[in-house]
Formats: C-alpha cells, sequence, structure tokens
C-alpha cells in the first residue's frame, strides 16, 4: 500500500494516487494543523470520500493511538464532557474528536465502506435514528416522534411493557471492548442487537463517547436538541460536512418555521383531546399526574394565537403581510409567551403527546401505528423562538410572515383561516455560528458541486482561508461541453419568462432534441429550469412538428429514438419513474432512453447516472428561482439591506445571491454525467446566456477547460456524433451495471440496472482471463461482532472498486503546464509531499516539488511489454477486439497457477495456446453455472466474482456464498471445479469447507 508524505504526516493510502487526490489530501491537512476552516470541491468519481477519510485519519493518527479495546472503556470511566482540568481524562480523551457528517444515512453507508478500504481501524459508531435501529417489535413499526415518545415510554421502569432491550446496553458495551474497532454500520448494530440483546439506538449513544470518528447526518449537529444529546468534548474537534452543497440551505430551514391556519386548529383539537383524557383519568381512576388546567391553558394560547394570526391586516395577497424578525417576541408577548412562561408551555406539550400515546395504545394496540402528534411542532417552534440561552440577537436576520393561502379541496386539515404565519431565518450563519462559539478546531466542507465558493462562504458567515477546486480524473477526448445558443433553424435560446412561450423556441428546442436523442447513445437527461416549462414543451410537442415532408410530432420522433420518462411531482411516484428509466435503458428496440427532469428536483440530487445510465446531460435553461415567491423575495431584500449597511467591505447582494443559486442548481444537473474515472459522456447548455462570460465563470471549474460556444447548430451535431463515434473506440466500455441510488433511501431499496446475461459472461470471461496476480486479497483480522452477511456486503461496492482499476499519477513528475492549471491551484504550496511503498521516499526533487498542482487531466501510462506482444480475442458480445495481456505477465488468482506455471516456459505461442486453453476452459464452466443457477442466483454469483476480484469482500465471505450456491447434490460437482478459480493459499481452507459440505454438516469458519 503507497505511503505519501503530506505536510509532515504519512497518509496511506489504498491505491497510487493522482495528482489531484494529493493536492486534496494536502488541503485536508493543512487545515487540520492550521486549524482553518475549509471548502473543498472535488468531481464526483475522483475518490474524494477516500482521500478525506485517509489525511484525516493519517493526521489524528499523527497525535497518538486510537482508542481501541480496553483503552476507549477505560477513558469512558475518567474523562466525559463535563470533566475539569487534564488530571480527569486519559490522554486518548483529549485527543480530537472527528465528527463526520453527510446528509442522509445511505451516504454514511457509503463512507463506512469506503472506510473498510483502509488501513486505519480508529474506534468508530454510526449514529442513526430509531426508524434505523429499533429492535423492539411494537416500537420498530412507528416513525417520527410518535416513535421517540413510545421508546422514552417504555424505557421507563415504571411501565408494566419496559423495554428489555434497552438495561442490556451498559453490560454489554463494558464486556466488548472492542466493539468499534473494526467498521461497523447500521445493520451490524441491528444484528448485534437481535442476536444479543442490546438495543442498538442505546448502543450507538453509549458507544459515540469515546470513538475517535463519529459517523452521523447532518440534523445531529445543526438540530440543537441532537447536537445537546451528544457527549462529545466539541473543543478541538473536527467537523466534516460532505456533500454539502445543500448545507446552506439545510441550515436556513432548520432554524425557520411555517405554521400554517390548518395545523393550528389541529393542534388546538389535540389539546382538547388532553383536557378531556386527564379529566377522565383523574375522574375515574383518581390518576393526578396530568393536570387537565395546564392542557386547559396551553388550549387558550393556541386559540388565541389563532385569532391573533387572523387579525393580521394582509393589504396585498401577493406580498402578504412582513415585519422584522424581532416582531414576533411583541407577539406573542401579547399571548404572555416569553422566555420564562415558554419553559412551562413546552413542558406541557411534552407530557400532553405523552398522553395522547398512552391513550393510542390503550384504546387500540393498532392504531399507535398511524398516530401523528402534531403538538410537538408548537413546541419545536418554541424552540427555535426562545433559545434555551435567552439570547434574542438571532431575531435580526430573520423576517416575519403572513401569507394567504388557498384551501385545496383535498386537504385532511382544514383551517378557520387560510394563512401560514411563518418565520424565517436569511442567515444560514446563524446555525454554523454554534460551532465557532464550542472553538472547534477545523471545520471541513466537501462536495463534488459547491461552485461558486463565494457565495457558499458568504451566506454560512465562515472564514474559509482554504479552498480548493480540483480538476476531473478524465482525459480530454472523456467529455464534451458545449455552449448551444441557437437552434436547428437558427432561433436563439433563451428560457426567460419574455421567451420561452413562444412557439419558436418550443420548436427548435423540441428539434435540438430529436438532433440530440438519434446522437448521444443509450441514456440522455434533459433538465428544465421548472416543471411549468416542463410540461409546456412537452405539451407543446405532443401536437406540433407534422409538415409537408414529417408526418410525426417531435414527440414521436423523440420517441423513435428514445423511450421518454417524466419526472413526476409527487416524490412517491418518484421509484415507479426510475424503475421505469431502467427497464427503458434494457429496452433493446431503441438506442436507449431519456429523463425529462427538472434543475433541483429528485434526479439532480443525488443520483448516479453512470455509463450507459447518462451519456448525456442537456440544460435547457437557468433556474432562477421566482422572483415573486415571497422568501425569495425577501431574501434578496435582506442581502440588499446587509449590503447598504456593510459599505466598503465585500457583502453578498440579493441580485448576487439569486443568480449563484441557479448556477448552483446548473452544476448540481451536469453532475450526473461523468461520474467515474472511465465514463465519458456530453454536457449541452441549451440557452444563450450561458455564452455570456458571468455565467460561465460560475460553471464548476472542473468543466470549463472543456467549454466551447459553437455559432451554428450545424456545427455542434458535427462535433458531437464525432466525439461519440471516437469515444465508443477509444474510451474502456465498461458493462452495463449502473446503479441508481436515490437520496436517504435504505439498501433495500436501491434501483439496479442489472446485468444481462451476455454481459455477466463478459465479466466473468475477463474476470478469469484478466485478473492481476498482484492484488490478491490479504489476509486481515476481524472481529465476530462486525461479520456482515454477504448481500450486504454486495450492494456497497462504490467508487473505491473502480480507483483499483484506474492509472496511478505519473510520480516521475508531478510539474505540469502552467497554461493547464487554475489560478486557485497556482500558489498550492505541496513542497512536503512524499511517497514510499515500504520506506519513504522523495516523490518529486527540490526543484519541481515547490510547483506541485493538479493538472486538468492526466495522460494515461503506457504499460510496455518488450518481449510479447498483446493478444487479440474475440468476444461473443460483439465487440470487435479487446486487449489482453500475455498469460505469463496477467494471471489471475483465479486460474490455476500450476497450470499456468507449466505452460510459461515455452514460448510466446505455447502462451497464447495456455490462454486458450483456460478461456474454453472458463467458458465451459460459465455455461454449466448458467444451466444449474437461476437468474438471481446468478446476479448473486456475478457478484460475488467482482467483490472477490475488488476485494470489496473478504475470501471468508466469498467462500460461504459461494458454498451456498452450490451445496445441492446436483450442484456439487461445480462446486468441486471451482477450486480451479480460487488462489492456491486458500485451498485447504476451500476443502475443509468442500469436506464439511458433502456432510451436511454447518460450517463455521474463521474469517480471514
Amino acid at each position: 500500500m503507497p505511503t505519501y508524505k503530506i505536510r509532515g504526516i504519512n497518509v496511506e493510502f489504498p491505491f497510487e494516487a493522482y495528482d489531484c487526490q494529493l493536492v486534496y489530501m494536502e488541503k485536508v491537512i493543512q487545515s487540520l494543523q492550521d486549524r482553518s476552516n475549509a471548502l473543498l470541491e472535488s468531481p464526483t468519481g475522483t475518490g474524494k470520500t477516500l482521500c478525506l477519510l485517509c489525511a484525516t485519519l493519517a493526521w489524528r493518527k499523527s497525535l497518538g493511538s486510537f482508542s481501541t479495546g480496553r483503552n476507549a472503556i477505560r477513558s469512558q470511566d475518567t474523562g466525559g464532557k463535563n470533566s475539569e482540568g487534564p488530571s480527569s481524562q486519559s490522554e486518548s480523551s483529549r485527543l480530537p474528536t472527528i465528527i463526520y457528517t453527510s446528509r442522509t444515512h445511505s451516504q454514511i453507508r457509503q463512507v463506512v465502506q469506503e472506510l473498510k478500504r483502509t488501513i486505519y481501524r480508529p474506534k468508530m459508531v454510526v449514529l442513526g435514528s430509531r426508524e434505523q435501529l429499533c429492535i423492539h417489535p411494537d416500537v420498530s413499526l412507528l416513525h417520527g416522534k410518535t416513535q421517540t415518545n413510545a421508546c422514552h415510554f417504555l424505557c421507563q421502569k415504571r411501565t408494566k411493557r419496559y423495554c428489555t432491550h434497552f438495561p442490556r446496553v451498559s453490560e454489554f458495551v463494558k464486556n466488548n471492548p472492542g466493539l468499534g474497532d473494526e467498521p461497523i454500520d447500521i445493520e451490524d448494530l441491528v444484528n448485534i442487537g437481535k442476536q444479543s440483546g442490546p438495543c442498538p439506538y442505546y448502543m450507538s449513544r453509549e458507544l459515540h463517547k469515546v470513538v475517535d470518528i463519529l459517523f452521523a447526518p447532518y440534523n445531529y449537529l445543526i438540530d440543537p436538541g441532537n447536537r445537546k444529546s451528544l457527549s462529545i468534548e466539541w473543543a478541538n474537534s473536527i467537523l466534516i460536512f460532505d456533500e454539502a452543497h445543500n448545507l446552506e440551505g439545510i441550515c436556513a430551514d432548520a432554524a425557520s418555521f411555517d405554521l400554517p391556519s390548518s395545523l393550528l386548529t389541529s393542534c388546538i383539537s389535540e389539546a382538547q383531546n388532553c383536557v378531556d383524557l386527564a379529566v377522565s383519568r383523574r375522574d375515574q381512576s383518581n390518576d393526578t399526574s396530568y393536570n387537565p388546567d395546564n392542557f386547559a391553558i396551553l388550549k387558550a394560547l393556541l386559540l388565541k394565537l389563532e385569532k391573533r394570526i387572523s387579525e393580521v391586516q394582509i393589504d396585498s395577497k401577493e406580498l402578504g403581510f412582513t415585519k422584522p424578525g424581532p416582531y414576533i417576541y411583541e407577539l406573542f408577548g401579547e399571548l404572555n409567551i416569553t422566555h420564562k412562561t415558554a419553559t412551562k408551555l413546552i413542558d406541557t406539550i411534552e407530557d400532553a403527546t405523552v398522553l395522547l400515546e398512552e391513550d393510542a395504545k390503550t384504546s387500540d394496540p393498532q392504531k399507535t401505528k398511524g398516530t401523528v402528534n402534531r403538538l410537538e411542532s408548537i413546541s419545536d417552534i418554541l424552540k427555535i423562538i426562545f433559545k434555551s440561552d435567552g439570547n434574542d440577537a438571532h431575531a435580526k436576520y430573520y423576517r416575519v410572515h403572513v401569507q394567504e393561502v388557498e384551501v385545496k379541496s383535498t386537504d385532511t386539515f382544514k383551517g378557520k383561516a387560510s394563512r401560514i404565519f411563518s418565520w424565517w431565518c436569511f442567515n444560514p450563519g446563524v446555525a454554523m455560528e454554534e460551532f465557532a462559539k464550542r472553538d472547534v478546531g477545523s471545520i471541513i466542507l466537501t462536495s463534488g458541486t459547491l461552485s461558486p465558493m463565494d457565495s457558499f462562504a458568504e451566506e454560512l458567515k465562515l472564514n474559509f482561508p482554504i479552498r480548493l477546486e480540483n480538476p476531473h480524473v478524465i482525459q480530454d477526448n472523456q467529455l464534451w461541453a458545449g455552449i448551444v445558443p441557437v437552434g436547428p433553424s437558427g432561433h436563439p435560446f433563451n428560457s426567460s419568462y419574455r421567451t420561452r412561450d413562444s412557439p419558436e423556441y418550443k420548436l427548435n428546442l423540441g428539434n435540438s432534441i430529436v438532433n440530440f436523442a438519434r446522437i448521444v447513445p443509450d441514456g440522455l437527461l434533459v433538465f428544465f429550469p421548472s416543471y411549468y416549462l416542463l410540461n409546456l414543451c412537452i405539451d407543446f410537442w405532443k401536437n406540433t412538428g407534422v409538415t409537408s415532408t414529417n408526418s410525426s410530432t417531435i414527440w414521436e420522433r423523440i420517441c423513435k429514438h428514445k423511450l421518454p420518462v417524466v419526472e413526476p411531482r409527487q416524490s412517491s411516484l418518484f421509484p415507479q419513474a426510475i424503475d421505469d428509466y431502467m427497464a427503458k435503458l434494457r429496452d433493446n428496440s431503441t438506442t436507449g432512453a431519456v429523463f425529462f427532469a427538472v434543475c433541483r428536483g429528485k434526479v439532480s440530487e443525488g443520483l448516479d447516472f453512470a455509463d450507459q445510465a447518462g451519456r448525456a446531460v442537456i440544460v435547457t435553461g437557468i433556474p432562477f428561482a421566482m422572483r415573486n415567491d415571497p422568501k425569495i423575495r425577501l431574501k434578496r431584500e435582506f442581502l440588499d439591506q446587509q449590503a447598504l449597511s456593510q459599505k466598503g467591505s465585500k457583502v453578498l447582494t440579493g441580485e448576487e445571491w439569486y443568480s449563484q443559486q441557479a448556477s448552483r442548481a446548473v452544476n448540481q444537473a451536469v453532475g450526473r454525467v461523468i461520474r467515474h474515472r472511465h465514463d465519458h459522456g456530453a454536457i449541452i447548455f441549451c440557452d444563450e446566456r450561458f455564452s455570456k462570460q458571468n455565467h460561465q465563470s460560475q460553471i464548476s471549474l472542473w468543466i470549463r477547460p472543456h467549454l466551447k460556444c459553437y455559432s451554428k447548430f450545424g456545427d455542434v451535431v458535427f462535433t458531437l456524433t464525432r466525439f461519440f463515434r471516437d469515444a465508443a473506440i477509444s474510451c474502456p466500455v465498461k458493462q452495463k451495471s449502473t446503479q441508481i441510488q436515490q437520496p436517504g433511501e435504505k439498501s433495500s431499496r436501491d434501483k439496479i440496472i442489472s446485468l444481462d446475461k451476455l454481459d455477466q459472461d463478459k465479466f466473468l470471461k475477463s474476470l478469469i482471463a484478466t485478473s492481476d496476480k498482484s492484488r490478491s486479497i490479504e489476509p486481515s483480522s476481524s472481529s465476530s461482532l462486525s461479520s456482515l452477511p454477504c448481500s450486504s456486503e454486495l450492494r456497497r461496492v462504490n467508487i473505491s472498486s473502480r480507483l483499483s482499476q484506474i492509472l496511478p499519477a505519473n510520480r516521475s513528475n508531478l510539474s505540469f503546464n502552467a497554461q493547464k492549471q487554475t489560478s486557485s491551484l497556482k500558489n498550492n504550496n505541496n513542497s512536503n509531499v512524499e511517497v514510499k511503498k515500504h520506506e519513504v521516499i522523495d516523490l518529486v526533487d527540490e526543484e519541481t516539488s515547490s510547483q506541485l498542482s493538479a493538472p486538468y487531466f492526466i495522460k494515461k501510462r503506457k504499460i510496455e511489454n518488450p518481449k510479447n506482444e498483446n493478444l487479440l480475442q474475440k468476444c461473443e458480445s460483439g465487440i470487435r477486439e479487446v486487449k489482453k495481456e500475455i498469460a505469463v505477465e496477467r494471471r489471475t488468482e483465479f486460474v490455476n497457477l500450476e497450470t499456468v506455471r507449466g505452460s510459461s516456459s515455452s514460448n510466446s505461442n505455447s502462451n497464447s495456446l495456455a490462454c486458450e486453453n483456460e478461456e474454453k476452459k472458463g467458458s465451459t464452466f460459465l455455461i454449466q453455472v448458467r444451466e444449474k443457477l437461476s437468474d438471481g442466483e446468478y446476479k448473486e454469483f456475478v457478484g460475488f466474482m467482482k467483490a472477490l476480484k475488488s476485494k470489496a469482500m473478504k475470501i471468508g465471505h466469498v467462500l460461504q456464498c459461494i458454498m451456498g450456491l452450490f451445496s445441492t447434490p446436483d450442484r456439487l460437482p461445480l462446486l468441486q471445479r471451482f477450486k480451479d478459480y480460487i488462489p492456491a493459499k486458500y485451498h485447504t481452507l476451500y476443502e475443509e469447507y468442500l469436506e464439511k459440505t458433502k456432510t451436511n454438516d454447518a460450517v463455521t469458519v474463521d474469517l480471514l
């Protein structure tokens, strides 16, 4: 494993690193050493997460050993977050804690898999919600705050239905000091709970007190309640926000609220129910634990609030009623709700939710599954308004707004007045400043799309002295990026409200997409600025386009080349749309599918359209938000007022923010193409406004060097056709295996475009023929608590498996043409970057080390073989020729090594014959495997082989899974022959498996 010395820190990296990866890790370590904040942008496919983990953990390891084993328990016993002075804590407990957050649990799951690829083994844990971790048979069926209340209720010893999992946590953690020493995921915690009894949720809460690195979703840091529950020494801790492109919006939303009249009416109804229940309990069973007078006061206050909101005079329905943020204290003061009384009111609401929960369980146990206590939303609102420190200074960043709304006929809860009472935060830094107060060491924000960075940093009100906009690892011939200002007839493309309704615009856009659908192979993504424009154009295309020379509509001509899918507005219909798109991609009757979507929609956020799933992205316009939207209008006014009050300083104006928000949405959409090193695709900007310098400067840095503006549509067609023609020859062909994972989904709902039988065969044959002996799986220690089911291992093959297949940086010279460098990288000081295999050696000489920077492209290194020429082999798939290495040079652990050695003593003709014999042998074996296994089993078999090659699974896991597939009597001969395709050093272990399988004994094997 290569070791790179970066700024004096030895960083062990699983693969030979690219130059842009070295630059990225250098920036991470600089941030950690200088206690500075960093904004780091690196495109998808550049190994960003792996670099971030390796650099951070290498720095942490340089400070002291990880808190593993018994040391962690002693640290927990002797230290704590409230300990005074160094004498009360162990040395390890004073070392900084790394808190690694991402947007969703599924993204955290992928990060943990990346950690498994590294050599680093810090004490770690993943924090999840009760929905992911609860194993109680009843509580696990609930959701949200209802589930939280039920959990709290059952953890109280005074209840008859006391949870049996909760009291086992402390003893289990104490008796298993190695828990968390190996990477564990949420599924692992759940399995431990089911097998050994402790509650996974509270086990993670207990374990997080002593870990070196903690993984959690954003809301665990941003939400004050969740943050308060963490037992972390915040001083000097390291906060990492991965996939941080939406962080400013998340922070602002977390500090804001909207209270519709319908919700307020429901809360009043619940308060009345609590009054009735408390009175009934007192009268029937003399139960005085709940005071009905408190609930009556709560109801009266809510009624007054409802009346007060309805009395607000709204002069303009479009503008609504707006007041400065501090006005909310005046309004609530009229209701006698202040800092002093708000605390009592919150306690009353908590009692009310518990009472309603108890009543639901008593009256109808099945009813609790759908129970929702809306009163808790009032509690959340009060906590946002009345901070625990009693400080009202944050109110100046807010605006009070009351808006008239139309009540839909389908609304479940209809209020007496159709109004929404809002308190909007326009300074996301309100949430982030909490970390500055706690003296954290460094805050690192990273994503594939942070540009434009200036507005991002200004919004969060933090100083980010360290910034990086990394280039991609792709070559020039892998990306076509062009601005198309005019259509086929020469009519300009401009999706602004002034021109988007014109028939000429829609006609030219439709005809352009017909052309692109014909040229672009496989999957095509088309992003519109809004649902309005998407529906407007599609309706027009379905009824327009018929001419004297063409009897088909534009829509019919699009469908001739690509089967269409349209992104639905309703979130519930989105999984079905993804399934539809994947099915149409597999349809061989056309040249692919086209997905019509919107910027800022689900398709543009977090989905991976790699390889054939997304060969091109078309952006039909700049997605400016609606100017007359109250929140957008007030945000712009707020920023303009801030700029006027701070003349002379660099402050973001409302117009700049408005423009840069649209640009960030564009960058997020075009990021769906080029998902890894071997991918290729096109980015097409169909709007003349992209030709302006101010818009081009806000496009992601890695795209800009490839960007070209075309004055004629014919030139676009010509160059794009040539690009895909050349790419089919020069770019590596990937198997059709595209994982499209929805953000926030559990892995059981991952949507995967599966390999068809032909592609599976192609993969396995190439696996048998061309795997490298040097990539054999190395034994490593494994805790019994960290073993995982095979299926969960297979789902998590991610970017690391791709990195093992791509060419490393040319380390002979890390100085590149200055014309290829960006201004943001010119001043990088990478003088301390070195690399070692077994010993640390200089990566560059003294003269060139100070010039280290990341180029826009990395040239592929040629693998020279002076003795033997590459063999050409025909593939059944129709691919005309593929390059193969000579059997002596490139022999895999899946091939019988003794047979290969016997043939390697001959000349090159003998080598060719040996290679052909191995191929025939492998082909015969695959045919027999296909005959014996079902479709689903065959796909599993392919996955096991892939995981074994990429080292995504340990050999023990693979053997267990293979034994399960071939354990029936009619499949045992295949199981015996499979020995030929595993490394010789594992033959003894394999024969032990085989013997026990034959005798039907239970196979228990120590994983390697």
